[in-house]
């Protein structure tokens, strides 16, 4: 298991949307949020937010304690993204980033980083027995706007035994 778990914006937001927050807990037991995720993820309104937010306060979700390094410049990149690779970078031990932009991956990946994202958090739910159909929370997933990739969730169904 990772030293660390952190997550960006986008996994929040997709296990948001399927009631999967919960799921972290048992899954990592910690996950950290850099404050420029928390400040995204929590800037609008909404089922989403509130989600998030009901987390945070359940210590399902924490804030990073600290200031993100300033190193090394990623200007391609938000800054949740950012935080996230330079934080786990800095982590002493080992880190595990959930990220699912493809430009993050890639920069994390190159940088030595262990990466997962919103589908990987899924199968691995199912794998653990949190849920009964990763292929259901895929459907519910994909009606709220949220995407990936169709290959990504074949590979995830086949890995879980649902292919």
């Amino acid at each position: 298991m990772a030293g660390i778990v952190l997550t960006d914006a986008s996994p929040l937001i997709g296990l948001a949307r399927v009631d999967g927050l919960g799921w972290l807990r048992t899954l990592f037991e910690n996950v950290w949020m850099p404050v420029e995720v928390r400040r995204e993820v929590l800037a609008g309104t909404g089922p989403d937010v509130k989600a998030i937010e009901v987390a945070e306060i359940a210590g399902i979700l924490r804030v990073w304690p600290a200031s993100s390094p300033d190193y090394p410049e990623l200007p391609d990149l938000d800054e949740g993204e950012s935080a996230c690779i330079r934080i786990g970078l800095a982590y002493e031990g080992n880190a595990l980033l959930l990220m699912d932009e493809r430009a993050g991956r890639a920069l994390a990946h190159e940088s030595g980083l262990r990466i997962a994202g919103t589908a990987a958090v899924i199968g691995m739910a199912k794998s653990k027995g949190l849920i009964p159909s990763a292929r259901e929370v895929f459907t519910r997933l994909h009606a709220s706007d949220f995407r990936i990739s169709a290959s990504v969730i074949d590979t995830i169904l086949h890995r879980v035994g649902e292919g």
